[in-house]
């Protein structure tokens, strides 16, 4: 599993640089690259209070559905865990 440095108000010059080394907008936080369940993997999209998701995100969650991967909204780390925890058949306890 691996983070993915999207997020987050750059200064222009960092912003021009991630750019540059291919970083686009609306991709999700977090991606898991393990099959499960007959998906090719997991991406996760991290939220928190009342944020919603924008345009771009959509796009991206929807797109990466179309492809076979699962791709979801999470609230919180909680949600995440347990997200996670469900994907890969990990029983709490």
């Amino acid at each position: 599993m691996f983070a993915i440095p999207n997020g987050g108000k750059r200064d222009p010059v960092t912003a021009v640089r991630l750019r540059d080394e291919g970083v686009k907008p609306g991709v999700p936080d977090v991606c898991l690259p393990v099959a499960r369940q007959g998906w090719h993997g997991l991406f996760i999209e991290l939220k928190y209070g009342r944020n919603k998701t924008t345009d771009k995100q959509n796009e991206w969650l929807d797109r990466l559905m179309e492809q076979g991967y699962l791709a979801v909204v999470c609230y919180g780390w909680n949600e995440a865990v347990e997200v996670l925890r469900d994907y890969l058949g990990v029983e709490t306890g």
